[in-house]
């Protein structure tokens, strides 16, 4: 089995030692555009077990022909890209036929296109193949699945240092140099309907063992997740991103002030984004340093019925960074995620969907849940599920 693993930032290390650890996987080839991210990653990975496995390459994905040639010669790959690069790789990896873990999300208009455009591809990509998207949604279909009607679905779920510090309490885990702040709506399910709610609204207490008091605020909940069989009655449904207490009101204010836009407005003369002046001026704060550790915190709860009575069910994981490895929480949540799903279709336990496009959880659910959550298990990402009925 060959994996792939395109890019070597925050994110492409840890899948790829994911992989690599797989008695199953005989190489793991590791791309990117930057030499100095490559070799970054080989000094991170060189003593770490399977790194013998592990190939690295320059690679442009303008260069159609070597980034299609490339895939062709794996089972399955992994992204870790920024999002103008993914929406360079996606087509790519249909074209090779190849299937391929994303990590972002695709504008509808971009999806509708290529799916016509790549019907027939042997290869398939599952997006948003991660944390969240990805793990909080395949729980939630499979605690949906255990109740007899599903009433409510609750998701809170982020990535936090371990020591907030001003001025939000956060620091960037996921990579990259971009706050993850956004001026447009969210959505929750308010009586059966998918409705616009403001982004970061509605912030409450959310209290995890070992963590202490966060708070969790409108995200948007993921439409999509209507159309599963055990959701489809759904009358009320949250996603909410965890942060430390008071970041919601900080960055409502920098909202409602017009400084996350991203409309270019006139500065003397000048043509400035709004969110790139935010972006720039808080980096310095809230860059991932050596010294720094962060902690994810996650919880899915389902409400509903079960043999006639009330019931719920809960998921939950706080997960922390590794000191044996140096990988990042959200490393471990995000990238692990993607590297098991990319070696299941690889060995053939994800059978091809019939449409170029997937999301996580309509990928896998039932066996393949479990095949998820022991993989998870053994990388000592652990999650406890209760219930009352």
């Amino acid at each position: 089995m060959r994996i792939l693993v395109i890019g070597s930032g925050l994110m492409g290390p840890a899948a790829a030692y994911n992989a690599m650890v797989d008695d199953a996987v005989e190489r793991v080839t590791v791309c990117d555009l930057s030499d100095d991210q490559l070799a970054a990653c080989r000094d991170r990975l060189r003593d770490m077990p399977g790194a013998d496995k592990v190939a690295y390459r320059r690679l442009d994905m303008s260069d159609r022909d070597e980034s299609i040639a490339v895939m062709k010669d794996h089972g399955a790959g992994v992204a870790a890209l920024p999002r103008a690069a993914s929406m360079m790789a996606i087509p790519l990896s249909l074209e090779a036929g190849m299937p391929y873990m994303d990590l972002t999300r695709v504008a509808d208009e971009e999806l509708a296109g290529w799916t016509s455009e790549f019907a027939g591809s042997d290869g398939f990509v599952i997006l948003g193949c991660g944390l969240e998207p990805g793990l909080t949604e395949i729980m939630a279909r499979h605690l949906a699945e255990l109740l007899d009607r599903t009433d409510e679905l609750h998701i809170v779920c982020g990535g936090i240092p371990d020591r907030p510090a001003p001025p939000l309490g956060y620091k960037i885990v996921f990579g990259g140099r971009r706050l993850p702040l956004r001026a447009s709506t969210a959505r929750a399910v308010v009586d059966g309907r998918l409705v616009d709610v403001p982004r970061y609204s509605d912030p409450e207490p959310a209290v995890f063992e070992g963590v202490g008091e966060c708070e969790a605020w409108h995200e948007g909940f993921m439409p999509w997740l209507l159309e599963l069989e055990a959701l489809k009655g759904l009358r009320a449904g949250t996603q909410k991103t965890v942060r430390w207490p008071g970041y919601a009101h900080k960055v409502t204010v920098l909202r409602e002030l017009g400084l996350l836009g991203e409309d270019p407005v006139d500065v003397d003369g000048v043509p400035v984004i709004p969110k790139h002046v935010v972006d720039a001026v808080l980096y310095p704060s809230v860059k991932m340093t050596p010294e720094d550790r962060d902690i994810t915190a996650y919880r899915v709860t389902v409400i509903g019925e079960k043999d006639g009575r009330p019931a719920a069910r809960t998921a939950e994981m706080i997960d922390r960074y590794d000191e044996g490895t140096g990988f990042t929480s959200m490393a471990r949540t995000t990238a692990f995620t993607a590297a098991i799903a990319a070696r299941m279709a690889a060995r053939g336990d994800l059978a091809h969907p019939g449409s170029p496009f997937v999301t996580p959880e309509q990928a896998i659910y039932g066996d393949r849940y479990h095949m998820m959550i022991d993989e998870l298990e053994r990388m000592d990402v652990r999650f406890r599920i209760s219930g009352t009925d």
